[in-house]
C-alpha cells in the first residue's frame, strides 16, 4: 500500500523563505499559516514544509504550537524518514568521531549539528547516555536504541530524560536504564591526559562535558608549575587537566559536593591528590573570599553554567558574566591568565567578550586576548544555527 501523503505547512507570504533555502533548519510558527488544518497537526508529525508559492522546502517534524513550528530533518521533500534513514544519520555521526579521536569517548550526536534535532548522546567507553529532548524521537525511541545499539556495539543504554527543552514538547522526566545494566560506579574518562569520574545515572546532563576539551588542552599548555584555580569546576574540568599538564597545585570550586568528591576521585587516580584541593559553595562567594584572604594564582578559569539561557534572560546573564570576570580578575597574580567561559547561546561571542573587559576594566586591569576557544569538533556546529555553537572561551594575559 502506498502511504498516505504527510500533511503540509506553508510559510505566510510574507516570511522570508531564502533563510530557509540558505540553510536554517527552523521555519518559525509565527511565519506559518495556522488554519484548522496545519494546527490539527500533531506535535512530532511529520510534515512537507513549503513557501508561500507551494515550492517544497524539505521535510521536518511539526510543532506548531510551540515558538519552532517546524524543524527540517531533510532538504529532500521525497525523501522517507524511515529505519534506514535513521541508520544513515547514525552511522554519519559514528564514522566523524571515529575519525577525530582514539577512544570512544565524545559527545556521538549533537542535534541539528549532526541532522538529528534534539537528540543528544554521549558515549563513555561501551555506555551510551541518550537524551530524546522531542516528540518525533520519543514517538521513535525503540527504533532509535536499536539503531544506536547496532551502530556502536554499545552494551548499556541510559535514557537522561531531565532536560529542560522536553518541557517545551511537553515530555516527562524520564531517567532508565534501555539496554544492558547501570554502571555500579563512576566511569573513569580519559582526556588531556587526566582522568575525570562521571556519573552517568546521577550527574548533571549525561555526566560529564565533553564540549570543553580543546579549551581544557589550552589552559593545560599555561598550566605548567601554576598555581590553579577552577570556579564552577563541576568534576574538575580545568583543575585536572592543569594538573595531568604539571600545574604546582589546583583548588577546584563548585556548589555541588557530590561533583567535587568526583573530582577528588579523579585526582588520586591520576596521582594528583597532594596538589588538588576543593572548595563547596557558592562561586562568588569564594571568590570574594579568596581575595579578602588575599590569594593568588597564576591561572584562573571560571566556567559557569549557562547564565543567559534565553534571550529574556539576556542582561541579567551578561551583568552575572561582568560580575565573574570582576571578581576573577582580582585573583589573577600580576602576568597571570584569566579564563572566563560561557554557554549561553543568547550571548553571542561580541556581547559576552564585553561584558568580561567590563568586569575586568572595573577590576582595574588593562587585559590582553591571547585565545578565543570554542567546543571540540565532536559538537559540530550547524553554520546556520547558532545556538549549535554556543560555547566560547576568552584567555586574557593580566600584566
Amino acid at each position: 500500500m502506498t502511504a498516505p501523503p504527510l500533511p503540509v505547512l506553508r510559510l505566510k507570504p510574507k516570511a522570508d523563505a531564502r533563510r530557509i533555502r540558505h540553510g536554517h533548519p527552523w521555519a518559525w510558527a509565527d511565519d506559518l499559516v495556522l488554519d484548522r488544518r496545519s494546527r490539527a497537526v500533531p506535535t512530532g508529525a511529520l510534515a512537507v514544509l513549503e513557501d508561500a508559492d507551494r515550492q517544497a522546502l524539505g521535510i521536518g517534524v511539526a510543532s506548531v504550537g510551540a515558538r519552532i513550528g517546524l524543524r527540517i530533518l531533510d532538504r529532500d521533500p521525497a525523501a522517507v524518514i524511515d529505519t534506514e534513514w535513521l541508520r544513515a544519520r547514525i552511522a554519519r555521526a559514528a564514522s566523524l568521531r571515529a575519525t577525530l579521536y582514539d577512544t570512544p569517548f565524545y559527545r556521538l550526536i549533537h542535534a541539528e549539528g549532526d541532522g538529528l534535532p534534539g537528540l543528544i548522546v554521549d558515549q563513555f567507553g561501551d555506555v551510551l547516555v541518550i537524551q530524546p529532548n522531542a516528540v518525533w524521537l520519543e514517538d521513535r525511541l525503540s527504533d532509535l536504541v536499536a539503531l544506536l545499539h547496532e551502530v556502536t556495539g554499545c552494551r548499556t543504554l541510559i535514557k537522561n530524560g531531565t532536560a529542560r527543552a522536553r518541557a517545551l514538547e511537553d515530555l516527562p522526566d524520564d531517567h532508565a536504564v534501555l539496554v544492558g545494566t547501570a554502571p555500579e560506579a563512576p566511569i573513569a574518562v580519559p582526556m588531556n591526559g587526566a582522568i575525570y569520574l562521571a556519573d552517568v545515572m546521577g550527574g548533571q546532563k549525561t555526566g560529564l562535558f565533553y564540549d570543553q576539551r580543546p579549551n581544557h588542552a589550552f589552559a593545560a599548555s599555561l598550566a605548567g608549575g601554576a598555581r590553579v584555580l577552577d570556579v564552577f569546576a563541576h568534576v574538575g574540568g580545568f583543575g585536572l587537566a592543569a594538573l595531568a599538564a604539571g600545574a604546582a597545585s589546583a583548588l577546584a570550586v563548585d556548589a555541588s559536593q557530590p561533583a567535587l568528591d568526583l573530582a577528588k576521585r579523579g585526582a588520586q587516580a591520576m596521582g594528583c591528590a597532594a596538589r588538588f584541593d576543593t572548595r563547596q559553595g557558592d562561586a562568588f562567594a569564594a571568590m570574594e573570599a579568596l581575595d579578602q584572604d588575599g590569594t593568588r594564582f597564576d591561572l584562573v578559569v571560571v566556567d559557569p553554567p549557562a547564565f543567559a539561557p534565553s534571550k529574556p534572560a539576556l542582561d541579567k546573564g551578561l551583568r552575572a558574566y561582568e560580575r565573574a570576570a570582576r571578581l576573577a580578575t582580582a585573583l589573577v597574580a600580576d602576568g597571570g591568565v584569566l579564563i572566563l567561559c560561557s554557554c549561553s547561546h543568547a550571548a553571542d561571542l561580541g556581547k559576552f567578550r564585553s561584558a568580561c573587559l567590563r568586569g575586568i576594566g572595573r577590576a582595574g586591569r588593562e587585559p590582553r586576548l591571547l585565545h578565543t576557544g570554542f567546543a571540540g569538533p565532536d559538537h559540530p556546529v550547524h553554520p546556520s544555527l547558532s545556538e549549535t555553537g554556543y560555547l566560547k572561551s576568552l584567555a586574557f594575559r593580566l600584566p
